[in-house]
């Protein structure tokens, strides 16, 4: 049985992902067999607006790539990442800099830092951690 904290979550989550359009992925991969790529993909499916963001890369995904959260040169609701755990602060420090302030980060299935989390919550972001995008949206909206 959930606890109402994670009806709660499960509540928000379906809120953010039908009024969300646009995603900025942080450490999309071009490798079609990568985990980020096929999120990507299911994400661009969806209808959503996709902003790679992976310095090595100019496109990925038919959509041109940035380097960082700040090369965006429009506003993201969400901000996807697929790093490594110890590598989100950096990017969480660069976040909440961003204007207009991003409403969600999210942190793929596996990717937990509570330091980066409760950075970007003290900002006013709504954060998901250790959750997949896409499962979330298919299980919830897709159904």
């Amino acid at each position: 049985m959930q606890t109402l904290d994670a009806l709660q979550q499960t509540a928000d989550i379906t809120r953010l992902l039908k009024t969300a359009t646009s995603i900025a992925i942080v450490g999309l991969s071009p490798k079609e067999n990568r985990p980020s790529n096929m999120v990507g993909r299911y994400l661009i499916d969806a209808g959503y607006t996709i902003y790679p963001v992976n310095p090595g890369q100019k496109e990925i995904l038919g959509r041109t790539c940035y380097a960082d959260l700040a090369a965006i040169p429009d506003p993201v609701d969400i901000v996807d990442i697929f790093r490594k755990s110890e590598d989100v602060l950096p990017i969480v420090e660069q976040l909440i800099t961003l204007k207009p302030l991003p409403r969600t980060l999210w942190m793929q299935q596996g990717i937990i830092n509570e330091a980066a989390a409760e950075l970007a919550h003290r900002h006013g972001l709504f954060v998901v951690m250790d959750r997949c995008i896409k499962v979330d949206h298919y299980n919830l909206l897709s159904r």
